[in-house]
């Protein structure tokens, strides 16, 4: 492949490879195959990269002694929750939204937990009469709310607290967690925590089952993970003390990193799993507590690193002595990442052999904003033009699931690529799908819809 740079190694999904002509090839498909069938922006999902992570955090957290608890807010679709069942995983949903996409592929609801620091009345009602595993509770009056839908059920439902342990992961603010000055959880060091636990033990309709703590996102080292853990099983300590009942489970979250450029070096899942079971064990050994049933919550972990980003350049624009700005057909609509918490990407053409030496420039996208970046200083072939194809790795999560239609612009299509086949497991947005949400009014004035119904939800 003379020519032809290699790939980022852990950057790109398992099954990518580069041609001997410059195309980029994922499951088997030539990404220009791909884009003539259903154009650019497009999410190309590796669907053996998802089921092949998948299978590593089964096997690093075997079913007889843990829960691996897929975190949905990632990305979601019901092609994804059949995967998910299928290698065996169980399912983490934080909104009403997002357990109606796991009720419509099947999944089973026993094996779903609930996440979220404001779950409205009906949200709660319908996680409790469907039968939902664990209810993640994340505030006083959210346990007396639950206590209520569950009383009105006549149904048990088990629970979790969650808890905020006192830890900053070293991340970016807006992803940390596990500090004391956050939305999420039950102070442990103000004593709320152990307050919220006697509350839910004295409510006869909630079955406490556990704790749950997450101290961030894109983290690479288990340190923080070391210190949360030793201050949960603290608590769980004061619990049995306080209550002499031992709690039988123990949620340590999710958040580990990935690689988005070659600087990031992800941990491994298997001696992730290893060192904290390590941990638990110890602390647990010399509290004098049985260990209690893990539970982790990836999401970025499992998805992220499976998708590239096509996009097509439109526009290249040098600024002598300044910069090159190269323009695509999308932007911060479908990654807002960058914008948000200047995340930071790897690119190349994917469509052809560049000319070397490659040269810095700054990706952007068409919409009307100037932080609508979605790389900075990446080096391109120097002869990058309009109509190269362009891919952005590790694009699997938050992108799809964080996409707006700023700008009106359409969300792109999420396909998955496998063996050689690909098949659209979400659609690409149209115009008509813009103008359905759009109340439209008479001539003279009267909206077409009465107000009662075009107004939000005032329940």
């Amino acid at each position: 492949m003379t020519g032809v740079r290699p790939l980022d190694e852990g950057v790109w999904p398992v099954t990518a490879r580069v041609d001997p002509d410059g195309v980029l090839v994922l499951g088997g498909v030539r990404v220009d195959d791909l884009v003539r069938e259903v154009g650019t922006p497009v999410y190309a999902l590796d669907e053996e990269d998802v089921r092949s992570r998948a299978r590593a955090y089964r096997a690093a957290f075997p079913p007889e002694s843990a829960d691996v608890y897929y975190a949905g807010k990632a990305f979601l679709c019901t092609a994804l929750v059949h995967w998910i069942e299928q290698e065996g995983l169980s399912l983490d949903v934080c909104t009403g939204g997002e357990l109606a996409v796991a009720l419509r592929a099947g999944f089973p609801p026993e094996r779903m937990l609930f996440h979220g620091n404001n779950k409205s009345i009906e949200e709660l009602r319908r996680a409790v009469s469907v039968g939902v595993g664990r209810i993640v509770c994340d505030s006083e009056i959210e346990i007396g709310r639950l206590a209520a839908v569950a009383g009105a059920a006549q149904r048990r439902q088990p629970v979790y607290l969650r808890v905020t342990p006192g830890v900053e992961a070293h991340t970016h603010s807006y992803v940390s967690t596990g500090q004391e000055d956050q939305k999420f959880g039950f102070s442990l060091a103000s004593g709320a925590a152990l307050a919220a636990v006697a509350k839910v033990l004295g409510s006869p309709m909630l079955e406490l089952r556990g704790l749950h703590a997450h101290i961030g996102s894109q983290i690479f080292d288990t340190a923080g993970f070391g210190l949360a853990t030793h201050r949960l099983v603290g608590l769980l300590a004061a619990v049995r003390d306080a209550h002499g009942l031992e709690l039988p489970e123990l949620d340590l979250g999710g958040g580990l990193g990935i690689a988005y450029t070659s600087e990031d070096a992800p941990l491994d899942v298997a001696d992730v799993a290893e060192r904290l079971r390590g941990i638990v064990t110890r602390e647990c050994a010399a509290a004098g507590l049985a260990v209690p049933r893990l539970a982790v919550e990836p999401g970025r972990a499992l998805v992220g690193p499976s998708t590239v980003t096509v996009y097509e350049v439109g526009t290249v624009k040098e600024l002598p002595g300044l910069r090159t700005y190269v323009s695509v057909d999308g932007g911060m609509s479908d990654n807002i990442r960058t914008a948000l918490y200047d995340a930071r990407y790897t690119a190349r053409v994917v469509s052809r052999i560049g000319a070397t030496p490659e040269k810095p420039v700054t990706i952007v996208g068409k919409h009307c904003e100037s932080g609508d970046v979605v790389a900075h200083d990446v080096p391109l072939p120097a002869d990058v033009a309009p109509g190269d194809l362009l891919a952005v790795p590790a694009s699997g999560a938050y992108h799809r699931s964080m996409a707006s239609n700023y700008n009106h612009v359409p969300r792109p299509p999420v396909v998955a690529l496998r063996d050689g086949r690909w098949r659209t497991i979400v659609r690409r947005e149209t115009e008509d799908d813009l103008l359905a949400l759009d109340v439209d009014e008479s001539g003279d004035g009267v909206p077409s819809v009465p107000a009662a119904r075009a107004g939000g939800n005032r329940s």
